[in-house]
């Protein structure tokens, strides 16, 4: 990816209910990649269920259109009132990115 992008990450403690939340995990990955703009995603869970999940997208208006899709937002309803104990999602633009091994 070219840096300029924007980065939304997610960050949430799940709850000791979590049914039913891998099969809608899965769904909005496979969802969200059907979107205008995006460009990947990145997710892990700790075995104490704190998670962060980051979706990459082309330009902030990708990622808030992403937000209002209806399918998405009834699983952001379903993971305030079940899921979740706590979330934050934030916003930023990648400025730049470098890893290893190089190419």
């Amino acid at each position: 990816m070219e840096p300029g992008y924007v980065a939304v990450i997610f960050t949430s403690q799940r709850s000791a209910d979590d049914r039913g939340y891998a099969a809608t995990a899965a769904r909005m990955e496979e969802l969200a990649a059907e979107q205008p703009g995006y460009l990947g995603i990145e997710s892990a869970t700790s075995p104490d269920g704190f998670g962060i999940t980051v979706s990459y997208w082309a330009t902030e208006a990708d990622a808030r259109a992403w937000k209002q899709v209806t399918e998405h937002a009834a699983a952001q309803r379903e993971g305030r009132e079940r899921w979740y104990t706590r979330y934050v999602t934030r916003v930023a633009r990648v400025e730049r990115e470098y890893g290893w091994p190089a190419g």
